[in-house]
């Protein structure tokens, strides 16, 4: 890693000298750029918090009160040498790329990224770099996604056939991003209300104020203990199953809503009745296609598959390598 790169990686993550700042750290520093919520990207301890106005009420829910620093989306600030904007991920809601710009060098850290359509969040925004630090998660060439909203119908077909044979459709997904992207596809399939689980239900009430439309929602914890739950769709987070909480639910089947459904091994090994493709992540041909339209000379892959991204872009001719990173997959 040269010492004039833009950004480095350091032990407390991802670091630009130029404006001594860290982007989504894992260690406690001084001065944090954050591109999303989720949990491996915006941790507590910093002194001060750089946040995308549309982020921000997902990071007051996620880490409470601290010295926020708020910017629009592709608005300029400037911290040391460096100057700095945030635009659109499609990754949850409010999730953000970072560009850096140093003496005309134009970098941009993705975060977490995709490019299917999204109800629930604003649509990536290709920026044009000079080097493009790009997520792996789903690095491999056998990731491709279906259309969302076709999962979605195969998902009230699901809670029906469960129904019919007197079950509970119980399907987890992430509380956050996840289970409202879910909730805005079925809203185009279905009007009836789903159930969710605590930790599922702050979050959607979270986006609801944010004024993203999504299906009706009624919290478990206010249905009767005795209900017949039989064709209800639950949306409960993945570390609810096998919980006490599951017992309310006597007849149920169990489902998954992730990327890792692609592979029917995750979903056998998993103990899963059903899986369902819906990822917040990018698909290998849209990760490639990305990296191809920032126009990138360099790319630097993080957390995933990142072997197979770098060796594909490097027969293409662009030069790629990998920064360890601390960063989670889809979780």
């Amino acid at each position: 890693m040269p010492a004039h790169d833009l950004i480095q990686l350091r032990p407390e993550g991802l670091y630009c000298p130029a404006g001594d700042f860290h982007i989504d750290p894992w260690r406690p520093v001084p001065r944090a750029v954050i591109t999303h919520g989720h949990a491996d990207h915006a941790r507590s301890g910093m002194g001060a918090y750089h946040v995308a106005r549309s982020g921000l009420p997902i990071l007051q829910w996620r880490l409470r009160e601290q010295d926020y620093r708020v910017h629009d989306e592709g608005a300029v600030f400037v911290l040391g040498d460096a100057r700095v904007s945030l635009h659109p991920a499609g990754h949850v809601l409010g999730s953000t790329q970072v560009r850096v710009e140093v003496d005309g060098e134009v970098w941009v850290a993705s975060g977490d990224y995709k490019r299917q359509h999204d109800p629930t969040c604003a649509p990536f925004e290709v920026v044009r770099c000079d080097t493009f630090i790009t997520e792996a998660t789903f690095g491999l060439p056998i990731y491709r996604w279906p259309d969302t909203s076709e999962v979605a119908r195969d998902i009230v077909a699901w809670r029906d056939h469960c129904g019919e044979r007197g079950e509970a459709a119980i399907l987890y997904c992430y509380a956050l991003g996840k289970s409202q992207r879910v909730l805005a596809e079925l809203a185009a399939h279905t009007d009836k209300p789903a159930l969710l689980h605590g930790a599922v239900a702050v979050g959607v009430e979270v986006y609801r104020a944010a004024g993203v439309p999504m299906l009706a929602t009624v919290p478990v914890v206010d249905t009767d203990r005795r209900a017949d739950y039989a064709g209800q769709l639950v949306l409960a987070p993945p570390s609810a199953a096998g919980s006490p909480w599951i017992r309310r639910f006597r007849r149920a089947q169990q489902g998954f809503a992730s990327g890792w459904m692609q592979l029917r091994g995750n979903r056998r090994r998993r103990n899963y009745d059903r899986g369902f493709v819906v990822s917040d992540h990018a698909d290998w041909p849209d990760l490639m296609r990305t990296v191809r339209a920032t126009g990138a000379r360099r790319v630097i892959a993080t957390h995933g598959n990142t072997d197979a991204i770098i060796r594909a872009l490097n027969e293409d001719g662009i030069a790629a390598e990998a920064f360890r990173t601390d960063f989670g997959g889809e979780e």
